[in-house]
């Protein structure tokens, strides 16, 4: 496939990024998340509110937003809580929030379980046009599961997370914002029926957006057992690791090749609206643990661009303009902030991207403070050769 040495793009932005501050700096802070997100490629990042305290007042709200401005990384845009320390009894006050800042609305990781609330939750939004974002999965079918439940899991002995766990919370969530005719995003999907009830729900009409990480794309759950082909690999034609390593448990978990491949028709047909990284930083002790007792997640912001290069452009899975669209145009949408506006004579973040660019992967040198990634040493082609990033 022959690309063009450089492509302007505008600016990159995370939907999905957990910069742990406050309560959990030994893992990230807003200013070293935030310049591992201009070394990555991305001029904004979604800060989610799972932190301790949670980001669930005004003030807080307030507080991040100046945090991010004193920094000298990327733009922070915050989004607060769906209910009061994320514990699914009492909405927050979503409208004051709105006020003080925040973007949009997620109890991500603790998914709102009762359907009522999370019902109220929609209506309270839909009536002054706010987001919510909802990590679908119930709790009931996902408890004690560390993985993905199929036949990798049978044989490891580790708790599985079925796929159900996650497609009966996505339909009921789209459901739900039907009802009221919400704005509802549904964040890091990974499994085939997931992408399709979300495609349905599209031709219907509702007012549904989603996306999917890199990891999900590229990454099947053969990597828990030891595997590091990705997912359009011949098995059998990558060398190994060693099974159990935690910097490949993440919550959705990595999930069937077939599966990675309906996540793959999702960003062709357009079912799929963006790709987030779900940047999840853990200190180095917290992951050097067994693996069913290691925290989930995974460090994405400064691999995410490369990685989509490498493994989606130049296998001819996306055209580069798509690219585009899934990390900036579309993102900037579902958001609504400042993006893809020069056309209208606005000043807007750019990032200049070279398909060709050699990147190596390399833990050491990456600027968030965590370093639990599976792909340390890789080789990757493409990246994002210069940032113009305007400050707040």
């Amino acid at each position: 496939m022959s690309l063009p040495k450089v492509v302007e793009s505008f600016g990159f932005i995370d939907l999905h990024a957990h910069l742990r501050e406050p309560g959990f700096e030994e893992s990230e802070t807003i200013a070293t998340g935030s310049r591992a997100a201009l070394r990555g490629g991305f001029t904004t990042i979604c800060a989610m509110p799972n932190t301790e305290p949670t980001i669930d007042s005004p003030g807080l709200v307030a507080e991040l937003i100046a945090r991010a401005a004193a920094s000298d990384g990327a733009r922070v845009l915050p989004i607060a809580a769906i209910t009061r320390g994320r514990r699914g009894k009492e909405l927050a006050d979503l409208v004051e929030l709105a006020a003080a800042g925040a973007v949009a609305f997620s109890d991500d990781g603790a998914p709102v379980e009762d359907a009522r609330l999370f019902r109220h939750a929609l209506e309270y939004a839909s009536a002054r046009d706010l987001l919510v974002i909802e990590h679908a999965q119930d709790a009931a079918l996902s408890t004690n599961g560390v993985m993905h439940e199929g036949a990798i899991s049978a044989r490891l002995g580790l708790s599985g997370i079925p796929a159900a766990a996650e497609e009966a919370a996505v339909a009921r969530d789209i459901a739900l914002a039907r009802l009221v005719g919400a704005r509802l995003h549904l964040t890091h999907l990974s499994t085939a029926g997931s992408v399709e009830l979300v495609r349905r729900a599209k031709a219907d009409g509702a007012r549904i957006t989603c996306d999917v990480t890199p990891h999900h794309l590229a990454m099947t759950d053969e990597w828990v057992a030891g595997s590091r082909a990705f997912a359009w690999d011949v098995p059998g034609s990558v060398a190994r690791a060693t099974p159990y390593d935690s910097s490949t448990k993440v919550n959705p978990p990595l999930r069937s090749l077939a599966d990675v491949r309906a996540l793959w028709r999702g960003l062709a047909d357009g079912t799929v609206d963006a790709i987030a990284t779900d940047h999840a930083p853990h200190h180095y002790d917290e992951k050097r643990v067994e693996f069913d007792r290691a925290p989930f997640g995974i460090t994405g912001l400064e691999t995410a661009v490369s990685l989509c290069f490498d493994r989606l452009v130049h296998r001819g899975l996306v055209p580069v303009a798509r690219l585009v669209e899934l990390l900036s145009i579309n993102p900037a949408r579902i958001m609504r902030v400042p993006g893809g506006s020069l056309a209208e004579g606005m000043p807007a973040d750019m990032s200049i991207l070279a398909p060709d660019l050699h990147v190596t992967v390399s833990a050491a040198r990456m600027r968030s403070r965590s370093k639990n990634t599976p792909f340390d040493g890789w080789s990757l082609r493409g990246g994002v050769a210069a940032l113009h990033a305007l400050r707040p």
